[in-house]
């Protein structure tokens, strides 16, 4: 084996062994994300409407704290790179359609307009992906603006998730 196999090798298995994983740039494993279903607002939503954007996926549930401090950051991040071509896709995955509209209702009346983003509810019926079982809130992908997976991280966002996701943003 030669060294830079072996650092990619080791690279791998630390962000394995971290919660975070990627796939190498030449692995063909690396899966093409999808997803389909209605937004909170009843309209039809697919991952690949965020072609050409990078695109943070981020599954949650109501009542996870940990999760309304990771979106409360994304948001944040959502507010201040719209502009950049980033997304950040909410999903929710209550068992409960109530506790989903409730949080909507809650985020219409807490925060401007103009600081939401897009929210599925994975449990309607149509909604369709393949992002797999989630086992961890908050669990978070990346996905670049060519709709090709970059990173996932099951747990809260990291300081070099940030870094890494700004990075997406500036190297497309």
């Amino acid at each position: 084996m030669n060294r830079r196999t072996w650092l990619q090798m080791s690279a791998l298995g630390l962000l394995y062994s971290s919660g975070i994983s990627a796939f190498a740039e030449d692995d063909k494993a690396a899966p093409v994300l999808t997803m389909q279903g209605l937004d909170a607002n009843g309209k039809k939503m697919e991952l690949t409407d965020f072609l050409g954007k990078t695109v943070l996926v981020s599954f949650f549930t109501a009542g996870c704290a940990l999760c309304t401090r990771d979106l409360k950051l994304m948001r944040e991040f959502y507010v201040s790179n719209a502009k950049n071509k980033f997304v950040l896709l909410g999903v929710n995955i209550d068992q409960n359609k109530k506790d989903f509209d409730e949080y909507n209702q809650l985020i219409a009346l807490a925060v401007p307009k103009d600081q939401r983003f897009p929210m599925v509810w994975r449990n309607s019926p149509g909604h369709k992906d393949n992002f797999g079982v989630i086992t961890r809130q908050p669990t978070h992908f990346v996905i670049n603006p060519k709709n090709e997976f970059v990173f996932k991280r099951e747990g809260s966002f990291e300081p070099d998730d940030w870094d890494n996701l700004w990075a997406s943003l500036k190297n497309p």
